[in-house]
């Protein structure tokens, strides 16, 4: 059984072409043994780009479960969609070896759900790897 960094790995340009496609990732985890993607794409453009990422990857699929469907709401020309709960968004100051998953393991209790500090941060990160001491982020409502 494959762990998750090594899978994270294997499809990182699959991960590469739902930054770029500008999919919201809502979970990216290990289940199963497999590598479960699940992400809201804003066209099925954008979720046709990422099947076809994946089959170049492992055209059995047998590794990874995915899932991604199509939100034309997200069209809007805007990167970010508003929330709701635009009041209860909390800040956080980026402090030395931190990453994404550790933020998210302190505000969620889960580090897979680091997706979503990245897609609340989407105007000043284009990386979910790549963050800066001192950078204050948005941290979306548990």
């Amino acid at each position: 059984m494959a762990a998750f960094d090594d899978l994270k790995a294997k499809y990182q340009s699959v991960l590469d072409v739902v930054q770029k496609q500008q999919v919201r990732m809502a979970n990216l985890h290990m289940q199963d043994g497999k590598l479960f993607m699940k992400g809201t794409a804003p066209s099925q453009q954008a979720a046709n780009a990422i099947w076809d990422a994946i089959k170049r990857v492992n055209p059995k699929m047998d590794d990874i479960m995915a899932d991604f469907p199509i939100d034309t709401t997200m069209q809007t020309g805007s990167t970010q969609m508003p929330s709701a709960k635009t009041g209860s968004t909390r800040t956080y100051k980026v402090k030395p070896g931190d990453t994404l998953s550790k933020i998210s393991q302190q505000f969620f209790g889960d580090p897979n759900q680091y997706q979503r500090i990245f897609d609340a941060n989407r105007d000043k990160l284009n990386d979910p790897d790549k963050i800066q001491v001192g950078q204050e982020l948005r941290i979306p409502a548990a």
